[in-house]
């Protein structure tokens, strides 16, 4: 079964084409990074424009790259939420159109089960039951995946999402957006320890997470610094923040796991590809004898494959939709 996958949650524009979710045909991205790190972060006006501007020409590039034509696609999946809505309702209305103009199902997708499924791209052999860390700009969860489109939250940010805090931290350093991998190389050139930062716990729900006061004690900090003269050392505070975010994130998804009894914890998000994130839960997972799945650094971030590959489960379990599929900013990843 081939799908053309379509995702347009913030500001990346991706159309791919996957054959029976596990196999990936074309994976077209036209990014507009260079675009919003004028402004820091991104433009919600801006991206969508943007993405009304070359969702045509990439979806005729994804098809061209795969090889096939449009008799070829069986379906059509396309992010549906949560993501700044009018770049998702973009991405929607195209692939609306789409999948009427094929006489092909429409496949509406979450945005945070097409990151967990970008595992089943990178290793074949991997099926639920597993606890998956879904770690990017907008969210940060800790899910268990009891089956491809069952899935339950059993924790969660009460506030910030941890690659925003990635971002707003970088350009307190000064670095440029996204903040993610800028953030990861300053990190690198300092063994931390320098800089003590917060950690929050919410009473009553451990595996719950919070961000907000962490992202503000860097920025007092920094502030501080300036006011005072006083020298930063920005490679400590940017491998100290990062050690904080991996310290809030990885002992409790095993602590989850410990709850749930799963063995098996895949990683998913932009955040995801944080080196010390990624080392952190390698050595956790070593010691608490789990398998652990890291999806390469090209799916972490957002692309159209893992909304195909998703998608494939989808309609395996009977969820399609009409022309009146609605986009929404937010919603639950059980929903």
């Amino acid at each position: 079964m081939k799908i053309l996958a379509v995702e347009s949650s913030c500001d990346e524009t991706a159309v791919a084409v996957v054959e029976d979710g596990r196999h990936v045909l074309s994976d077209a991205i036209a990014s507009q990074v260079d675009i919003h790190a004028l402004y820091g972060g991104v433009v919600p006006e801006i991206a969508s424009r943007k993405h009304v501007e070359v969702i045509a020409a990439l979806a005729e590039q994804a098809l061209r790259e795969a090889g096939c034509t449009r008799k070829d696609i069986d379906a059509v999946a396309v992010t549906y939420a949560p993501g700044l809505i009018g770049a998702v309702l973009v991405g929607l209305s195209f692939a609306k159109s789409l999948a009427f103009a094929l006489g092909v199902p429409l496949i509406p997708v979450h945005h945070v089960r097409g990151h967990i499924a970008a595992n089943y791209l990178a290793f074949p052999e991997l099926e639920p039951p597993f606890l998956a860390l879904a770690i990017s700009g907008g969210n940060t969860l800790i899910v268990d995946v009891r089956d491809y489109t069952d899935m339950e939250i059993l924790g969660a940010t009460r506030d910030d999402a941890a690659g925003e805090c990635f971002d707003k931290a970088a350009r307190v350093l000064g670095l440029p957006y996204p903040g993610g991998k800028p953030m990861d190389e300053l990190a690198q050139g300092s063994s931390g320890g320098v800089y003590h930062l917060p950690q929050a716990h919410v009473d009553g729900a451990e595996l719950d997470m919070s961000f907000s006061g962490l992202k503000t004690a860097v920025v007092n900090l920094a502030h501080h610094a300036q006011q005072v003269g006083e020298p930063l050392d920005r490679a400590a505070l940017a491998r100290d923040f990062a050690q904080a975010v991996s310290d809030a994130l990885v002992p409790r998804v095993m602590e989850a796991a410990r709850r749930s009894g799963r063995k098996v914890i895949a990683a998913a998000g932009g955040v995801a590809a944080n080196s010390l994130i990624r080392r952190d839960l390698e050595q956790a997972c070593a010691q608490a004898g789990c398998r652990l799945y890291l999806p390469p650094l090209r799916l972490c971030g957002d692309n159209g494959a893992m909304i195909g590959a998703q998608g494939y489960y989808e309609y395996q379990a009977g969820h399609t939709a009409g022309m009146d599929l609605n986009a929404y900013a937010t919603r639950d990843i059980g929903e």
